[in-house]
């Protein structure tokens, strides 16, 4: 039975990039979207390429209590100490982060272009970049404009979008940050790589210009119905009535409203509804203006990662992909499909990946077991069985689609990839210092670094296309949000010892936050290997027979068949499937001769293609 499973399998995903003649190309993914190296920019955090630009308390004050004397934060300090004005204010180390701004923008991720491009990635996925108060930009204050303090002249933004009708895209401008952004865009594409833009159209902050019209004309405001209000403030009365919900109850995320309901909602299942038509109306102008700005595609981002896409009903995004392809073809749309019930159990993708909602998701689905064969956790993944739960993911969705999914590991909602591997316990459960003083946050051990070594080949052997999470590539280490969105580690800066934490009794420990070049290196090699092997982004997949706690796959068919096996075992393991002779390992171009009695050491990892000639 397993082994015609396996070749329905691997019939399906030799079909990934074909399709029938009669198919609607607009069903399927773009074609880019399996070649690429996914890497994601948190610009706050990423590079200060202009420090005049950096953020002051008036750009985030009306939503955030700002202690006195407070100062953006020094690039280079160590990430668990107190600002001065933090400890002045008796802040606890959350809300400290919360307040800090480094001044991370547009300028910095353009200085780094060419850092990128050495790296070897091809697609930039950038979290929110639209106008916002907040350092993480998931509270909009405006969705057609890009954040002040992102661009070159805050000052002069805010006042010209103080001239604007924010209801009439006939009135938008094109402030000096947006004007950044499109420049960006335009550097990106010269360089033959693809960007796209976060944006969450379930919610926004309390300063988005429509909540603040609400706010002030309550039942006489426009745009009244946009939101899930539940009672307006009686005039007639002393005290203050009005009540609202926001998204996962906080008020600081009023929720777009939901209409048209037809099935139950419930967090981590899709649900039939639609938006507001005044919201829906506005998104689509907003992402009209991203896409093709002055009505030209070619100059517009490739594509949206869509946030909380659970929280949106079903029939929103059944007509956000029409109108999506209509302006960009070519366009890559990706949700956040992630948890239905934390801690234990990830949604299903298939109802967003059948053609009419999205190209792709942030894929955990196939991080969560992984992790279980490659890290050193309690009761691990044998390899068999994680061929079952890849071969599960994969299986279900229609054939062109799992080669397009964004393959991640980590990002600005989970603890790093090798802070993750260096703590044993269940994905995301009880992931930092506040939550488990145990936590480990400091450097990982060498077989902490060998392990999520071994992951990453897995990651950049796999079908779907890679993507790292900015800061991973350097080194650097983590725990879950918060602490996951340290600015980066850039080689030649030299930082502040970093404290293991101020949550553990007794004297305090530090660790050197610095660049690997090690690390980076392996990187450079995963990338190179991939972008010259084509079979990794197209091929077909076949598991090879193993046993216990190692694993093989074949990737493409024919001489240009690649061989992937790992060894997680504590001893040498044999690879007997595997034809007797000489191969080339892709990973550093060394050959192999690989005889009857061929073993691979433990902890270790090979990519083999037959040598030709």
């Amino acid at each position: 039975m397993r082994s015609v499973y396996a070749l329905c399998l691997l019939f399906s995903l030799l079909l990934l990039m074909s399709s029938t003649a009669s198919a609607d190309s607009s069903a399927q993914p773009p074609a880019w979207a399996r070649d690429v190296i996914w890497y994601q920019i948190f610009v706050e955090r990423f590079h200060n390429g202009d420090p005049t630009n950096d953020p002051r308390p008036v750009n985030f004050a009306g939503s955030f209590k700002v202690p006195a004397n407070w100062a953006p934060t020094p690039w280079t300090g160590n990430w668990y100490e107190p600002d001065a004005w933090a400890k002045a204010a008796n802040l606890n180390h959350n809300d400290n982060i919360n307040l800090r701004r480094y001044g991370g923008d547009l300028q910095g991720v353009l200085d780094k272009l060419d850092y990128l491009q050495e790296l070897g990635v091809t697609a930039l996925y950038l979290n929110p970049v639209n106008d916002a108060p907040s350092l993480h930009k998931y509270d909009a204050r405006s969705y057609h404009h890009i954040d002040v303090n992102f661009g070159p002249d805050p000052v002069g933004d805010n006042l010209l979008i103080a001239r604007e009708n924010p209801a009439d895209p006939a009135t938008w401008q094109w402030t000096a940050a947006d004007r950044l952004f499109l420049q960006l865009v335009q550097e990106v594409h010269r360089r033959r790589m693809r960007i796209i833009v976060d944006y969450s159209w379930n919610h926004t902050g309390v300063e988005f210009w429509a909540w603040q019209d609400i706010l002030k004309k309550q039942q006489q405001s426009a745009y009244k119905d946009w939101y899930d209000i539940v009672r307006f403030n009686d005039p007639a009365t002393p005290g203050n009535e009005f009540d609202y919900n926001g998204w996962l109850g906080l008020k600081s995320l009023p929720e777009i409203k939901k209409v048209n309901i037809t099935t139950t909602r419930k967090a981590g299942h899709p649900y039939e509804g639609q938006l507001n038509e005044g919201a829906k109306q506005h998104v689509e102008a907003v992402t009209r203006r991203w896409l093709a700005p002055d009505g030209k595609p070619e100059n517009g981002v490739d594509g949206f990662r869509l946030d909380v896409a659970d929280q949106v009903p079903m029939g929103f995004w059944r007509d956000y992909r029409p109108f999506v392809k209509s302006i960009k073809p070519e366009a890559y749309l990706v949700g956040e499909v992630w948890w239905e019930e934390w801690p234990n159990r990830l949604m299903n993708p298939v109802p967003y990946l059948s053609g009419d909602v999205f190209d792709g998701v942030m894929f955990y689905q196939v991080y969560r077991p992984a992790r279980c064969f490659f890290a050193a956790v309690p009761a691990p993944l044998t390899g068999r069985q994680l061929q079952d739960s890849l071969e599960r993911q994969w299986s279900r969705l229609p054939a062109a689609f799992p080669a397009a999914q964004m393959n991640v590991s980590a990002s600005h909602d989970s603890p790093r990839l090798l802070t993750c591997f260096a703590n044993p316990g269940i994905y995301k459960y009880k992931a930092t210092p506040n939550d488990n003083p145990a936590y480990h946050t400091g450097r990982p051990t060498p077989d902490t670094y060998q392990r999520v070594r071994l992951y990453l080949l897995h990651q950049f052997t796999s079908v779907g296309a890679p993507h790292i999470w900015n800061g991973d590539e350097l080194g650097m280490w983590g725990s879950d949000d918060p602490d996951c969105r340290k600015p980066l580690w850039w080689p030649g800066m030299k930082f502040a010892p970093e404290t293991r934490t101020n949550y553990q009794p007794g004297p305090k420990t530090y660790d050197a936050a610095s660049f690997n070049a090690q690390h980076f290196a392996y990187y450079k090699q995963l990338i190179r290997m991939r972008k010259a092997t084509p079979v990794f982004g197209s091929g077909s997949i076949q598991f090879l027979p193993t046993a216990g706690h190692t694993l093989a796959y074949s990737r493409g068919t024919g001489p240009e068949t690649v061989v992937v096996l790992f060894n997680l075992e504590a001893s040498p393991q044999q690879f007997r499937p595997l034809t007797p002779g000489s191969y080339r390992n892709l990973l550093d171009n060394s050959s192999v001769t690989v005889g009857r009695d061929f073993a691979l050491p433990p902890l270790s990892g090979l990519v083999l293609q037959k040598s030709k000639g």
